[in-house]
């Protein structure tokens, strides 16, 4: 997996529209750049929505929210659409993107061993390296914990 100072790869992706995203077109911006197993999951529902309903604070900081998951582009637009994502979702459908930045891989859930994405969160500078890697976090909170510790962000 890569580690703080790390560069973080570009790539290119589909959004939820069929546009394509490549990291590099946010170069000077910060970015948060979250990877999660599956749309439409609990968690990863809850995770999406905590990032939905801090939306607003990333904005003012001018900061880029990103989410990465292999679901499909059609699968995307319905989770943004149902849940009203106002960021992008990007769809790494052959886990490329997954594999580069080392969040995929041998799960365990059930009994059943299956390849997939380990939850991980990058933050990135405005100079395109990692400043921080996110692994053990609650979804629920995650959006606005990151706000708070590293925007220093007062949140109620």
């Amino acid at each position: 997996m890569l580690k703080q100072n790390d560069k973080a790869p570009d790539f290119e992706l589909k959004d939820s529209e069929g546009n394509v995203v490549k990291l590099s077109d946010f170069k000077g911006k910060e970015v948060v750049l979250y990877f999660y197993p599956k749309d439409n999951t609990p968690g990863c529902t809850a995770e999406a929505c905590s990032f939905r309903d801090n939306f607003a604070e990333y904005k003012k900081k001018g900061v880029i929210v990103l989410g990465i998951s292999a679901d499909s582009v059609e699968s995307h637009k319905k989770f943004a659409e149902k849940y009203s994502l106002p960021f992008k979702l990007l769809s790494d459908e052959k886990a490329e993107v997954c594999k580069s930045y080392g969040v995929w891989g041998k799960k365990n859930f059930a009994g059943r061993e299956y390849d997939g994405i380990f939850r991980t969160t990058f933050l990135i500078d405005k100079s395109g390296k990692i400043k921080e890697v996110l692994s053990d976090f609650e979804c629920k909170t995650h959006a606005e914990d990151v706000l708070r510790k590293y925007w220093l962000i007062q949140l109620p």
